[in-house]
């Protein structure tokens, strides 16, 4: 026991003494800048012409694989989507390996391996070297492409296009890419329904004998390996495969800015947000003198959470999750420049106005030294500690290799970042970001959002969501004379039962299939409401066999709670508040005059809809009810973040003379629910609650 106290004692001392003397108010010197060096690689041909670059580093028992099928970008045209399909069809097993033993094995190795339309990836324990070689080269160059899993995989991807019909993210991504480069542009085409249904069986395999060919294919190897040995092993696995007839695809165009600025506006009815992009076309490649300065200036403006936009549009203003910009370059000097935000559509307008004045200011004003000096440390250290890892090193050997890069190029990476000055940065940024020859594409509820953008000044040219160019639409709908919010909740009272059937209900149970994306399994929703505010939810799974309750929210009357995962969380005093404050199982029974406001006529869906407003409690919300049918279309409520959670509901059936909704989505959370039972007026326990 004394020896221990001893030794503690000792160590305090030593601490005071090595520490004791250092002058805490005096920021420390920087030491020198590190320097990078990478092993260079070492090079070979195979006889088919696939190009080895190998950088032997034995660190580590690993070794990584990476392909590249250097081909220039290809435009498929109405067959847009046959290179998606055949990505997603391969690397699941070989003409002689069904799928499940190929997975298996890869699994039992240790070690991962991928393949698609560009080339492919494995990684592995270097004892493992041969038999993840030999795997990784057959679902290469001999892939099992059954007509099964191409009907699986277009399917997927059809259902995949037609749930993000209304996703603004999507539209703003297709949208914006089709105008800056032209539809009939390899980087501006994008798949639709028309054209993923054109694409055959037949096709996709076609395609993969067109293009899967190894005349401009390179093999970057990075990790313990021999080179003389890797050599054997590649040879081995990989002269089989065949040279073909390399393919005659044009280089990408560069495509001209617009000639002045001007806002490109896409109507989503249903959207709660806006997106809006800046977005130019630039000429950037990675041996421009000024790429360096490029880089810094985007880094300045939006290059992560320091930049200004996302220090104005979201630290200053709250506007946003973040906002960031993006500055691409490659070989073909065919890129663009981009600067976008994702806000709530009552700021979007301003939101405009703030990008605008930020990429102003970078264009005009000097940046502070200290700051240049700050984003510098901060990219460097992203930068080294980036080398850090196999890839990076495959990359940058494949990249020096592609763009024509010095063979010092990645050494002196730090020295050329280090030697931009604020006077180049900004000059760099009136070259590469646009203000007069910009494109402002925003994608938001047109009734809310395009009036406001109409006062900016910019000219506004409309388009739908594959950008097509169309008229002006016309937003909201005249209501007609007299018609007033009660006239709007009372039709829907009628038509869903009635007010005598709707309060015969005091307690009612739905029970939901949930699709939730990427999940490997079906939960079960299961809510229940008992008459006036008690009400629960909860969603279960079955796996393996065993039911495991994933959420769980209850309210008692009196006091709620959510558990997940095994914690239990208390309603907060404003979730207490809203639940106390439910009057009954359907709402629109308790609404009075004064509470509701029939605001405008909306599409929803593309179904015409009256948007009542419902101010209840101090919390405004909306709700869309069907000008045809009268029925409940959709919801829209903001919490305390500020973010609008929109619910759709449809697929209605009578249910003990009551309609009911069997489906109900939202959108934004990308979440379904599919009932499968409705029960009215069974008995509830108060213990359950």
């Amino acid at each position: 026991m004394k020896k221990n106290i001893i030794i503690s004692l000792l160590v305090v001392f030593v601490f005071n003494l090595n520490f004791s003397q250092i002058d805490r108010s005096k920021q420390p010197d920087s030491g020198p800048d590190p320097e990078i060096k990478f092993g260079k690689p070492k090079t070979f041909k195979l006889k088919n012409g696939i190009e080895v670059l190998v950088v032997e580093d034995n660190k580590l028992p690993v070794a990584t694989y990476s392909l590249r099928i250097d081909r220039n970008p290809i435009y498929d045209g109405d067959k847009a989507g046959v290179s998606s399909i055949l990505s997603a069809m391969l690397g699941n097993g070989t003409t002689s390996i069904p799928k499940d033993m190929f997975n298996e094995e890869v699994e039992f190795l240790g070690a991962s391996v991928s393949v698609t339309f560009s080339g492919g990836f494995a990684n592995t324990l270097t004892k493992n070297n041969a038999r993840v070689l030999e795997l990784w080269s057959d679902a290469i160059i001999n892939p099992l492409l059954s007509e099964e899993e191409f009907d699986k995989e277009k399917t997927k991807l059809l259902e995949s296009l037609k749930s993000d019909v209304n996703n603004i993210d999507a539209i703003s991504s297709r949208v914006s890419s089709a105008l800056s480069y032209g539809k009939n542009h390899p980087y501006g085409e994008f798949i639709t329904e028309q054209s993923l249904n054109s694409v055959t069986y037949n096709d996709v395999i076609e395609y993969h004998k067109k293009y899967n060919i190894p005349n401009n294919a390179y093999i970057v190897v990075v990790g313990d390996v021999n080179t003389k040995e890797i050599k054997s092993l590649l040879k081995e696995n990989f002269d089989n495969w065949k040279k073909g007839k390399l393919p005659e695809n044009p280089e990408p165009v560069y495509s001209q800015n617009v000639n002045l600025t001007e806002v490109n506006f896409i109507d989503v009815p249903s959207a709660t947000q806006s997106t809006v992009i800046f977005t130019n076309n630039t000429p950037l490649k990675q041996t421009d003198e000024d790429y360096f300065a490029a880089l810094l200036a985007n880094q300045v403006l939006g290059g992560g959470s320091e930049g200004y936009l996302f220090k104005n549009l979201r630290d200053d203003n709250g506007w946003t999750y973040g906002s960031y910009s993006r500055l691409g370059s490659n070989r073909y000097g065919v890129s663009r420049f981009t600067a976008e935000a994702k806000v709530r559509n009552s700021v979007t307008d301003s939101t405009v106005i703030e990008i605008v004045n930020e990429i102003s200011r970078i264009r005009t004003e000097n940046v502070d030294q200290q700051r240049l000096k700050d984003v510098k440390a901060s990219y460097l250290g992203n930068f080294i500690f980036s080398t850090e890892r196999a890839s990076t090193v495959a990359n940058f050997a494949l990249g020096q290799k592609l763009n024509n890069l010095p063979d010092d190029y990645y050494e002196t990476f730090i020295e050329n970042i280090n030697k931009v000055t604020g006077k180049d940065l900004k000059k760099a940024a009136n070259k590469y970001f646009k203000l007069g020859n910009t494109r402002i594409i925003v994608v938001g509820r047109g009734s809310e959002v395009a009036p406001g953008l109409e006062e900016i000044g910019f000219p506004i040219n409309y388009f739908d969501k594959f950008a097509n160019p169309i008229a002006k639409p016309i937003f909201n709908k005249a209501i007609p004379e007299g018609l007033t919010a009660l006239d709007v909740v009372n039709k829907y009272v009628n038509k869903v039962g009635g007010r005598e059937n709707l309060e015969s209900v005091k307690t009612l149970v739905m029970r939901a299939d949930v699709t939730i994306p990427g999940a490997p399994f079906i939960p079960t929703a299961i809510m229940s409401q008992k008459f006036p505010n008690k009400y629960s939810q909860k969603i279960e799974a079955n796996m393996q066999g065993q039911k495991i309750t994933l959420n769980k929210t209850t309210f008692d009357g009196e006091r709620g709670y959510t558990e997940m995962q095994g914690q239990r969380i208390e309603f907060n005093e404003s979730q207490l508040n809203e639940s106390k404050n439910i009057e009954g199982i359907f709402d629109e029974l308790y609404y009075v005059e004064n509470q509701i406001e029939l605001v405008s006529i909306n599409s929803v869906n593309f179904e015409d809809a009256y948007k009542i407003k419902v101010t209840k409690n101090g919390k405004e919300s909306h709700r869309y009810y069907s000008v045809e049918s009268g029925l409940l279309l959709s919801t829209e409520v903001t919490d305390d973040s500020k973010n609008v959670i929109t619910t759709n509901f449809g697929d209605y059936r009578l249910v003990n003379n009551i309609m009911l909704p069997f489906y109900t989505s939202l959108p934004a959370q990308k979440l379904e629910f599919k009932t499968t039972e409705f029960e009215l007026n069974k008995e509830i326990k108060d213990s359950s609650f």
